[in-house]
């Protein structure tokens, strides 16, 4: 029987209590989404001892599923103002899984404020909060390695770690997850769930997972014949089979700029001239010609090895990826072309714990505002580091794009929700953009990830210039991403399982060999819309109404290069997106 382990940060106490019936095929996003909207008040202040935060692994974590090993993270997001899931691939989701923990819940907020503990999960269960007072204001790497200097050195362990960033409750903070050589690189990054953790005095987390084997399946032998459909079906795809692992998930770095949707300087081009120094073909040769192994798992089990290291000019690891999020980011967005610098970049929030995503869109508003100059990389770094020392400048970059620009008097400030739109234009990529507009969690790419249809022939083709068709490829692919990060996969598998009727019903198949019952394609998609439900009825109560569903006006009135196209998606298709929501809400009893 799967638990959840409640840790109450205000009297230190730790107990386990089984996983409610009603959740019995819960995991990963909508077990954290239910129990939010379940415990936590939408009013809650998002740093306030009401507030929790869930870590969870997804229903298949724990067991041997290729690329099923998916961590989600849950809480009212300080930054959004809504609830928040965030999701991050690294060891620690297979590691609670194997314990049999559905969930980790952390509430309430230490007695004493100046206190930071860890929490140590051990491989038999038992758990308990140590003070480590010392080690605040330690990066993400100097924890990790403290964190082993503890550990017995046959132990087999994961680590969960708050920068300097979360302590100090900067909106823009993420969560850091050790990867399979313990390098904390792997994040929860959106929504300023690093503040959350901050205001609840957690430095870390522990798990061991020493001797455990993986979870069994009821009937082994029908999962092991699914899996087999399922993995053939990952590697066989052009896109999971080919090009991710080849040049990793930045091979769409010249893909998305010759389709015009690169963002560049602040949304203000479709195209930038330097993709090719932040490309996936560069950074794959430059791994190479440095001694460096170009394709890794971020978890195990992975089978599509799309994860990266980049090395600096000594052969010295540098930092993971960067990834092609962060390449953007904090390359093309900010007019920066050299991936040494991005990598540099990448490090630095790593390590100070922040969300590369928001803080490349930060720091390209910044400069949009004239305060430093596109492409000054040093005149960047320096910016970010700023963002811990407690400074004016430091805590408006550190809470984000969006407190940057009001700040700074930026006229063209990318969010939705208070979240930086990532690294697809809407304007010539009109899918992406009714994700970004409508999505629960904010500005997000992975929650409806529209650039298979509109960019990359994937599950069909919707001219991605065109409003026709744009809603409904996006419902489709939150209801779909929803389940997905639910089960704990990658949403890679996204690409194969669009394309390949096989490989969807290996998840149910697999799903069903697992837990002796039966799933088909309605109960998968019911888990998603089940989790979308939790999120935009807390969303509602916590005050967000069809205003909120909407892009910044610039998108719909300054027309892109090279294009010269403007997202011209109408409101009434985009208040369409979220129809399901009152069925299913009835259909849990909930309001």
């Amino acid at each position: 029987m799967r638990e959840i382990m409640r840790v109450n940060m205000s009297d230190l106490s730790i107990k386990l209590e089984p996983l409610p019936a009603g959740w019995a095929r819960y995991g990963g996003r909508v077990l954290t989404s239910a129990i939010i909207f379940t415990e936590v008040p939408a009013d809650a202040d998002a740093l306030g001892a009401d507030n929790k935060l869930v870590f969870a692994p997804g229903f298949l974590g724990g067991t041997n599923t290729p690329n099923g090993g998916r961590l989600s993270v849950g809480a009212k997001s300080p930054l959004t103002g809504g609830l928040k899931e965030s999701n991050s691939g690294g060891q620690a989701a297979h590691g609670l899984g194997k314990l049999g923990l559905a969930a980790v819940i952390v509430e309430g907020k230490p007695a004493d404020p100046s206190a930071a503990y860890m929490l140590v999960i051990e491989a038999d269960k038992t758990a308990k909060l140590e003070r480590v007072d010392a080690w605040k204001g330690m990066g993400n790497y100097a924890v990790a390695e403290a964190i082993k200097a503890t550990r017995p050195a046959d132990d087999r362990f994961s680590t969960i770690t708050n920068g300097p960033a979360g302590e100090m409750g900067l909106r823009a903070s993420g969560i850091a997850v050790s990867d399979m050589k313990g390098y904390p690189n792997r994040f929860a990054g959106r929504g300023g769930l690093g503040a959350v953790m901050g205001s609840k005095g957690l430095k870390a987390i522990v798990v061991s997972d020493k001797g455990l084997s993986n979870v069994e399946h009821a009937d082994k032998e029908a999962f092991q014949a699914a899996m087999k459909v399922f993995a053939n079906a990952l590697t066989s795809h052009p896109v999971s089979g080919q090009g991710l692992p080849t040049y990793g998930t930045n091979v769409l770095a010249n893909i998305i700029n010759e389709a015009g949707g690169y963002p560049t300087r602040n949304f203000s081009d479709g195209r930038f001239e330097g993709v090719e120094g932040i490309s996936g073909e560069k950074q794959r040769e430059t791994t190479l010609e440095r001694g460096g192994n170009v394709k890794h798992g971020c978890h195990t089990g992975c089978v599509i090895q799309c994860s990266r290291y980049w090395y600096d000019k000594d052969g010295h690891y540098k930092t993971k990826g960067p990834e092609y999020e962060s390449a953007w980011s904090l390359g093309a967005d900010c007019g920066i072309s050299d991936m040494d610098v991005v990598a540099e970049l990448d490090y630095t929030c790593g390590d100070l714990g922040l969300d590369t995503i928001e803080m490349g869109a930060t720091l390209a508003v910044y400069m949009d505002s004239g305060a430093i100059a596109f492409g000054d990389g040093d005149a960047a770094l320096a910016t970010l580091k700023e963002t811990v020392t407690g400074s004016e400048l430091g805590k408006a970059i550190g809470d984000g794009a969006e407190a940057t620009g009001i700040k700074y008097g930026v006229a063209h400030i990318p969010v939705v929700k208070h979240q930086a739109l990532p690294a697809y234009d809407p304007r010539p990529i009109q899918g992406i953009g009714v994700t970004y507009a409508t999505s629960t969690q904010g500005a997000d790419h992975t929650a409806g990830y529209a650039i298979t249809a509109n960019v990359l022939a994937v599950g069909g083709t919707v001219d991605p210039l065109k409003p026709e068709g744009q809603a409904a490829l996006s419902q489709g692919l939150q209801i779909a991403t929803g389940m997905l990060d639910a089960m704990g996969f990658c949403i890679f598998v996204a690409f194969p399982v669009l394309d390949i009727p096989e490989a969807f019903g290996a998840i149910a198949d697999m799903v069903s060999a697992h837990t002796g019952e039966t799933w088909d394609a309605d109960a998968l998609m019911a888990i998603g819309k089940e989790a979308l439900t939790y999120e935009r009825l807390f969303n509602q109560h916590a005050g967000f109404t069809a205003a909120d569903d909407r892009l910044p006006a610039f998108f719909k009135e300054v027309p892109l290069p090279p294009h010269n196209a403007v997202f011209t998606v109408t409101d009434a298709e985009l208040d369409s997106v979220f129809d399901f929501v009152p069925e299913t809400a009835a259909g849990l009893g909930i309001s």
